[in-house]
């Protein structure tokens, strides 16, 4: 997750809001892993098997976004039938950046949140995830700053996605 913050948001954030951010707004928060909604995608290279390469996940929870050590985390469940499933932390390795991989795992975690019920979909994109995501059909509704532990504040941007008739994105391989 840091390699990825680091290397690939430094045209959207400052060294000190990165920093800031890495483990608390920009981290993992373990409530997924328990409620087995959080997923990782492992390099099947020959010279680097298993290494992981990308992550993310959904959740049935109300917390929009950040990891463990954040402020104001509500680990309330959602209601399918009128809330919105929460995307959260998708991160891909920057050597695997830009080949599709971010987009497989958000149709993954996407399809995931459907089958459990979900017709709209919720998160708190980066200022860097936020085009992609518009391209999935995300559409900006809020603009928010989160208050890092360093005094800097880190900009997101809640995105919604409203969930068609149409059937989910299959789940398919990617090559890197």
């Amino acid at each position: 997750m840091a390699s990825s913050v680091h290397e690939l948001s430094r045209a959207d954030y400052t060294r000190e809001q990165m920093d800031g951010a890495i483990g608390t707004a920009l981290g993992l928060d373990t409530q997924l892993i328990v409620d087995q909604t959080y997923f990782v995608v492992e390099c099947g290279e020959a010279a680097t098997p298993g290494q992981m390469i990308g992550c993310g996940g959904w959740s049935a929870r109300r917390t929009l976004c950040c990891g463990d050590n954040a402020p104001g985390r509500d680990d309330t469940l959602l209601d399918p039938m009128c809330d919105a499933a929460k995307i959260r932390a998708i991160y891909v390795h920057p050597l695997y950046a830009r080949r599709g991989l971010g987009t497989a795992i958000l149709h993954f975690v996407e399809s995931e949140a459907i089958r459990a019920g979900f017709r709209r979909l919720e998160m708190g994109a980066t200022v860097t995830g936020a085009p992609l995501y518009e391209r999935e059909g995300y559409r900006e509704v809020e603009r928010l700053q989160i208050p890092l532990h360093n005094r800097a504040c880190l900009p997101v941007i809640r995105m919604v996605k409203l969930i068609t008739d149409s059937p989910p994105h299959r789940a398919g391989s990617v090559t890197v």
